[in-house]
């Protein structure tokens, strides 16, 4: 399994007990749609390893405790402190309207309602207090804020984001 098909939950942040069991902040606003979880890879030295979950369960808001077959003792669990948590991308629940997943979006053509053809949607940083959506129109790179009351539209079928920027944002990038 290789990073790119699969998308990250989380990261084990301390162990829970002396038999092997460790406490994972999940990355989600749903928590409870990963409790019942057959198995998990977690990310090691670059390699992506499955490992197969005796049990776990909703620990807190966003804590989920496991247990991992063949990791019985504080010493397996230390190995795999502070490691990154993925699962497949088809485990993702499906979205629909104007939510959509980072990744699913990458490629689509931006099209704002006044301006016209924005550009094609190359990256979304997330890096920023606000994410932006970076968008590539012909060589020239223009940011627009990932803002619920911008985007008016996303067409899955046609991969087209309608969005709605106030007026001249576009035009900032393109005076030169």
């Amino acid at each position: 399994m290789k990073k790119e098909d699969c998308f990250y939950l989380g990261k084990i942040v301390k162990k829970y007990s002396f038999k092997g069991e460790l406490l994972a902040k999940l990355d989600t606003d749903e928590p409870d749609l990963y409790d019942n979880l057959d198995a998990i890879f977690i990310d090691l030295r670059g390699n992506l390893v499955p490992f197969f979950i005796e049990s776990s369960q909703l620990h807190k808001s966003n804590l989920l405790r496991l247990k991992f077959e063949d990791v019985d003792t504080e010493e397996d669990a230390d190995a795999l402190l502070k490691t990154d948590l993925f699962l497949p991308l088809n485990l993702l629940p499906k979205l629909d309207g104007n939510k959509f997943y980072f990744h699913e979006v990458i490629g689509f053509t931006i099209k704002d309602v006044n301006f016209g053809e924005v550009g094609i949607l190359k990256e979304i940083n997330d890096s920023t207090a606000q994410a932006l959506f970076q968008i590539d129109r012909n060589g020239v790179e223009i940011l627009i804020p990932m803002n619920d009351e911008f985007i008016a539209k996303v067409d899955r079928k046609n991969k087209v984001i309608e969005v709605k920027t106030p007026e001249g944002l576009i035009d900032l990038y393109l005076e030169n």
